[in-house]
């Protein structure tokens, strides 16, 4: 089988907040598996399969940290497709397809796959797609159902037909009406999975949605190559209509398919989600990083920073992060959503960064905060280097913990290494950059009337930020 996987990793996964954030979304997070990140489970899940490197179609903010994931599996020749902004599934996939055209392989199979899912049973999925490529290669459009094992309301139903036909896409029922579905043994969980050539999606996606299909076509005729990413036209795209590809092509067309898949699935939308998935200890609880637990029952703990204790507590979801606590009863995981909404309403940032922010030459982590100082922890991979930039408001001085430093201080260039400092006044033009082998690892002290993200100017960059 000639296979392309198409990773879809445009979410941010909100209801996983604390650990989800708009900058270091729910693929990117290692939920299921302490090695690797939900995306790089999906990859690696199917890397037997696949022919051709991926296509990943990502959220441009995401860009460095889904690089960064790739290159940690050895997954150095894929294209990373950059949506300006999200338009569902439709508009995502289309630009896949068009990526493989481009690439002039026409004739391989799209395997599109959410970047978050969990799939534990790869045999009984190698199956299914071995199963759905036969009739892709005939022409049709395939979706994977998964045969359901409870009556689920959290997700979309389809209802099989005779040849693989697909009879029917129902919305998310109530508890009776999934009942039913399941006594039945004609539904199947909508997936969210699909597997057909590049030219038959788009012109199925012609058909039945011209609009959508011109305003990715535009949009991707500007294509360029930026490091390792493919850019694409942002008015263009902004402008192309919102939808998902079961409304926009699956439900209309007259090719759909359905492959039954009967392994484990889970799409692990939220908390109680992980915890009806993972793994229980003899009190009924998942226990993850450093957690102590006496006397309770049913509940989720994780840790990230530091020692969480739970203490006569049941059906609790506890999840701490170096800058946040969730504490809710499991039977309320859809309504973290709401804390999410309030973040960003009062204008906070915890929604969006955690205190360690990744970028393309390494990460940061804030130590300390105040009203007119921050202390960071700075972290640069060999060979990479930050902006030539500036700043109005704030003052830095640089004490170099391990690794050589060579450092731009105004009409200045120095190298320091270990226990070596600098200070850097306001406005004057500075860069910082590893030219040696190992981790380059700093501390940042700033002080000043303002001490915001936003008061960078840069002079160049070549991340191109």
């Amino acid at each position: 089988m000639k296979i392309i996987p198409v990773i879809l990793s445009g979410g941010t996964g909100s209801r996983l907040w604390p650990e989800s954030r708009e900058f270091y979304s729910k693929p990117c997070l290692p939920l299921v598996d302490e090695h690797f990140s939900l995306l790089q489970s999906t990859i690696l899940r199917v890397s037997e399969l696949a022919f051709y490197d991926p296509i990943v179609v990502c959220n441009e903010s995401h860009r460095f940290l889904i690089a960064q994931q790739l290159q940690e599996i050895g997954v150095t020749q894929a294209s990373i497709v950059l949506e300006p902004q999200g338009r569902n599934t439709a508009p995502a996939i289309a630009l896949a397809a068009l990526e493989a055209q481009y690439k002039n392989l026409d004739d391989a199979l799209l395997l599109v796959l959410p970047a978050d899912h969990v799939i534990r049973d790869v045999a009984a999925f190698e199956k299914a797609i071995q199963q759905a490529a036969e009739l892709a290669n005939q022409g049709s459009l395939v979706t994977f159902g998964v045969q359901p094992t409870r009556p689920e309301t959290g997700y979309g139903y389809i209802r099989s037909g005779a040849d693989f036909a697909v009879a029917e896409f129902v919305e998310k029922p109530d508890e009776n009406t999934a009942q039913a579905y399941l006594d039945s043994g004609d539904y199947l969980w909508n997936s969210g999975m699909f597997l057909f050539k590049a030219n038959t999606y788009l012109s199925e996606l012609a058909q039945y949605r011209a609009d959508i299909a011109e305003a990715v076509s535009t949009a991707y005729q500007a294509r360029n190559q930026d490091m390792d990413f493919v850019r694409i036209d942002a008015a263009a795209f902004a402008a192309c209509p919102e939808d998902s590809i079961d409304y926009a092509v699956m439900e209309p067309s007259k090719n759909a398919k359905v492959v039954s898949y009967a392994g484990d699935w889970s799409d692990i939308g939220a908390w109680d989600a992980l915890y009806d998935y993972a793994d229980k200890d003899a009190d009924q609880n998942v226990l993850l990083g450093d957690v102590m637990s006496e006397g309770s029952n049913n509940c989720l703990v994780r840790s990230e920073s530091r020692l969480v204790a739970a203490v006569g507590v049941n059906n609790l979801v506890i999840v701490e992060t170096a800058d946040a606590v969730l504490v809710m009863d499991k039977d309320n995981a859809q309504d973290v959503k709401k804390i999410v909404k309030r973040l960003k309403a009062e204008g906070r940032e915890e929604h969006m960064f955690h205190t360690t922010v990744h970028r393309p030459w390494g990460s940061y982590q804030t130590v300390d905060l105040g009203e007119r100082h921050q202390v960071k922890r700075i972290m640069v991979k060999p060979g990479e280097k930050l902006s030539v930039q500036m700043h109005h408001h704030r003052a830095e001085h640089w004490v170099v913990v391990s690794g050589t430093a060579k450092v731009q201080n105004g009409d200045k260039e120095i190298l320091l290494t270990e226990n070596e400092s600098t200070y850097i006044p306001v406005g004057v033009v500075h860069a910082l950059e590893n030219p040696g082998k190992i981790l380059l690892e700093i501390i940042e002290v700033q002080s000043g009337n303002y001490l915001g993200e936003d008061d960078i100017v840069r002079f160049s960059d070549r991340y191109g930020r």
